[in-house]
């Protein structure tokens, strides 16, 4: 054994401060298994699921007699890729430690048997019957654990859904949740790369490349691609005749609705059958950020077991592919590099192995703040020391690009003129730029904020140092001449030399605006909108931030109805089936911020640490 670069023991290491807690008073980090097997390698293990579909299996044993726990990535993806984080690199490197590495092809993918589709609902059943046959090998103790990126985080919460019994521990990573908060859909708008994704990576048997670039070069010609009408068209746009959920995805409406719930992980009815504890590990601009808080606070709430109800959250600076020090440029220095394999390795020890090594005595939650560029380790998520407070919109009417007279601060409104910009479909508010489908990280925003129909609300030069940590909400009082459109809210740093650090953002179509009008995944909730009616919007940025605003920073919020090509248009028609859709409307927007609507953002601001 040797001692753990687990996140403890990163952090102790570095000397870092943590107010809340005393590094003297926490136990020792612990340690986790050495690497002292050779590696046995079985490819192509054909197992029959319960409806007679047979999954291939690779493995990678410990070349050993004995016993060994097992470890489980089920991917949609080749179980040759990944590298270091979910393919055979990965796989040897748990094998060499007393782990079972078994890596299975996703029916309908690669050497594994049946039909595909992203969301099939039979890949809940087939993670629950690869885990129990793996439990039964020989060569296993019974004890099964999963991990693996992205849509391996899907895997994982669809699997821990059926409830397994022999499925013991899970650490997603960059797990996405539910279909309606994150990809495809965010909040009622679909987002462009998950159109890509589903395109480039996810078509037909085996990955099909049809230029560089990202998503096989489906994101190349994103602009081009995502103003064609009728958005039903796309799979023959994109050259994807293999994708036929292309079609389900765009058709959004009650022939659908059963598609979406079957495939639904979330929520007190899913958590409450869940008995595993998950250690969920994110970064602040990971592209699927939502999932692992929201799976954090779902199984600390509901969960089956008290083991389940005590899940872990890692939280760092990183971009989708996660553990970066350099992200779009900002050095957050060598601490943003976590010795990731150990954690979970250390996590599995405890779980699979049945080794006291401390895990589940420590701070379950751990965020990398930016701006002093440190781990803190805290006692929950949100952080509990949270002050919620309001920063309220202002103008004299005329917030309008960069240019405008927008200002955000405390004070609530008082009476003040309204805000209004236009929003025209067929020339789209352009995004910030970003190159790899996903989030680079803190891009300068400026170049779309120079038009007139981005609004901008900013604060003075800050008297001294702020940290904002956590969830951000806004509440958006507005009103269109349109039947339908989207709301696009922005929070941003701006540097005194003008840079505009853009942190995160909230989207919500307004005829989702209404949660409680029949959940999730019940096309009923959709609330119409009459135009030129005020209407109050919940606005939940779908990434938090954890920020320090720098002493002569200034905190930016911007409004828009579009964020082309990140975001796929809404054409304001107000028509029950998008897709089909071959004509836009031009919105006239208005944002009200005065005593009786006071438009406003919530941040979650960290008293000083000292």
């Amino acid at each position: 054994m040797r001692r753990v670069q687990s996140i403890l023991s990163i952090f102790s290491l570095v000397g870092l401060v943590f107010p809340t807690l005393a590094w003297a008073q926490m136990p020792d980090p612990g340690n986790y298994s050495d690497p002292k097997y050779e590696t046995k390698v079985v490819l192509g293990n054909m197992v029959a699921m319960r409806d007679g579909v047979r999954i291939s299996v690779d493995l990678y044993r410990p070349d050993a007699r004995g016993r060994f726990p097992v470890i489980l990535s089920h991917t949609g993806y080749s179980n040759l890729g990944g590298g270091s984080w979910f393919g055979p690199d990965r796989a040897k490197w748990f094998a060499r430690r007393g782990y079972v590495f078994a890596i299975s092809d996703m029916r309908g993918r690669y050497d594994s048997e049946g039909e595909y589709d992203i969301f099939d609902e039979k890949h809940k059943t087939d993670g629950y019957d690869v885990v129990e046959w793996l439990a039964r090998q020989s060569w296993s103790n019974g004890r099964v654990g999963m991990t693996g990126p992205s849509y391996l985080g899907w895997t994982q919460w669809w699997t821990a859904s059926q409830a397994p019994p022999s499925l013991k521990a899970i650490a997603p990573e960059v797990a996405p949740p539910d279909q309606f908060v994150n990809g495809p859909y965010q909040h009622g708008i679909l987002v462009c790369w998950a159109m890509d994704w589903g395109a480039g990576m996810m078509a037909g048997r085996t990955r099909q490349t049809i230029a560089e670039g990202p998503y096989g070069g489906f994101a190349n010609n994103r602009h081009e691609d995502y103003m064609h009408l009728p958005y039903v068209e796309m799979p023959i746009v994109k050259g994807a005749p293999n994708a036929p959920w292309f079609e389900t995805w765009i058709r959004q409406n009650l022939s659908t609705d059963e598609y979406w719930r079957k495939i639904s992980y979330q929520g007190k009815d899913n958590y409450s059958k869940m008995t595993v504890p998950a250690l969920n590990i994110t970064g602040w601009f990971d592209a699927n950020y939502p999932g692992s808080p929201m799976n954090y606070q779902g199984m600390k709430q509901y969960g089956a077991t008290p083991e389940s109800r005590r899940p872990s959250l890692v939280i760092g600076p990183w971009q989708h592919g996660i553990n970066q020090q350099v992200v779009a440029g900002f050095d957050y220095g060598p601490d943003a590099v976590i010795d990731l394999n150990g954690i979970i390795c250390r996590w599995f020890d405890h779980f699979l192995k049945g080794i006291d090594n401390g895990v589940t005595d420590e701070p379950p939650v751990y965020v990398f703040v930016m701006g002093p560029n440190r781990w803190y380790a805290e006692q929950d998520w949100p952080l509990p020391q949270t002050n919620w407070t309001k920063y309220y919109l202002h103008s004299g009417g005329d917030a309008n690009s960069l240019k405008g007279d927008g200002v955000l601060n405390p004070t609530p409104p008082g009476e003040e003129a309204w805000d209004t910009y236009v929003y025209d479909p067929a020339d789209p508010t352009p995004c910030a730029p970003f190159t790899n489908g996903h989030i680079d990280g803190a891009v300068d925003a400026r170049i779309p904020s120079i038009r007139d129909d981005v609004l901008v609300y900013t604060t003075p030069p800050l008297a001294e140092d702020m940290e904002v940590t956590g969830p951000v909400e806004a509440k958006l009082y507005a009103a269109t001449s349109a039947r339908d459109t989207d709301w696009m809210m922005r929070l941003i740093d701006v540097h005194p030399d003008g840079y505009a650090a853009l942190l995160c953002d909230g989207v919500l179509r307004a005829r989702h605006r209404d949660p409680q009008n029949g959940g999730a995944f019940n096309s009923e909730r959709l609330s119409k909108i009459e135009p030129n009616k005020v209407y109050e919007y919940t606005i939940e940025f779908w990434r938090s931030t954890g920020n320090v605003f720098k002493k002569g920073h200034r905190i930016r919020v911007e409004i828009s109805s579009s964020y082309f090509p990140y975001y796929l248009r809404n054409l304001n028609t107000g028509a029950d089936n998008i897709g089909l859709e071959t004509r836009s409307v031009v919105a006239k927007q208005k944002i009200y911020h005065n005593s009786q609507f006071p438009s406003h953002v919530t941040l979650p601001i960290i008293p000083s640490r000292r």
